[in-house]
């Protein structure tokens, strides 16, 4: 059973793109842990710079032989277009009686419309943990896993056995107390600075908006 998201505050909801953003042009630079998985395109191993030392001290703050690990960090407009046109047209055959507000809203669960998108702004982070040997942990389900395929142990409050609800503990711990907010179907995304962030955090602004190629 997929777990209900109406309770949810989702990328989708117009309360986001009122956020207003100041940017300063702040540079993306090297997120400074570890790629996930070999051969990830250095431009997804980017972030905004004081997202990077925000990493630092998320990272520091791990216990000994845990290690953040990144998937992805900033994404450009166009890949971030690319995935939502794709997940919506999963979204539809899931759900054949949702109309397109509520397809964009299901569709925004997984991945953001693009002009309020945190990758896109450079402030948000794809994460999990590995150990000292780069072996990736079990945090209940696949990184990037969607809703349907692993039936709402996306999301990050859903029931998971116990030493992975630990681990998502442990994430949770290292990067919320280094300023990052979760977004909440997704246990890995977390993000700094963007319109979300602020709107979650209270922030009169966001920091980043988006960035180009």
């Amino acid at each position: 059973m997929l777990k209900a998201c109406d309770d949810m505050l989702l990328l989708s909801d117009p309360r986001v793109a009122a956020v207003t953003v100041a940017d300063h042009g702040e540079p993306l630079v090297p997120a400074g842990i570890r790629p996930l998985r070999p051969g990830t395109p250095a431009s997804a191993l980017r972030v905004r710079a004081d997202v990077a030392r925000r990493l630092a001290l998320a990272q520091a703050a791990l216990p000994a032989g845990t290690h953040l690990a990144l998937s992805e960090g900033w994404r450009s407009p166009t890949a971030q277009a690319a995935i939502a046109a794709r997940y919506a047209t999963t979204v539809e055959a899931a759900h054949p009686g949702a109309g397109p507000d509520e397809v964009a809203r299901l569709t925004s669960r997984y991945v953001s419309p693009v002009a309020v998108a945190p990758h896109v702004a450079g402030a948000a982070v794809d994460v999990t943990l590995v150990d000292d040997d780069g072996v990736e942990l079990d945090l209940g389900c696949p990184l990037d896993a969607t809703p349907e395929e692993s039936e709402g142990r996306c999301f990050t409050a859903a029931h998971v056995p116990p030493t992975s609800r630990a681990l998502r503990d442990t994430l949770a711990a290292a990067l919320g107390g280094a300023g990052f907010v979760n977004y909440p179907t997704e246990w890995w995304h977390w993000s700094h600075g963007d319109r979300y962030w602020a709107l979650v955090t209270g922030a009169p602004g966001a920091l980043y908006g988006p960035v180009g190629a």
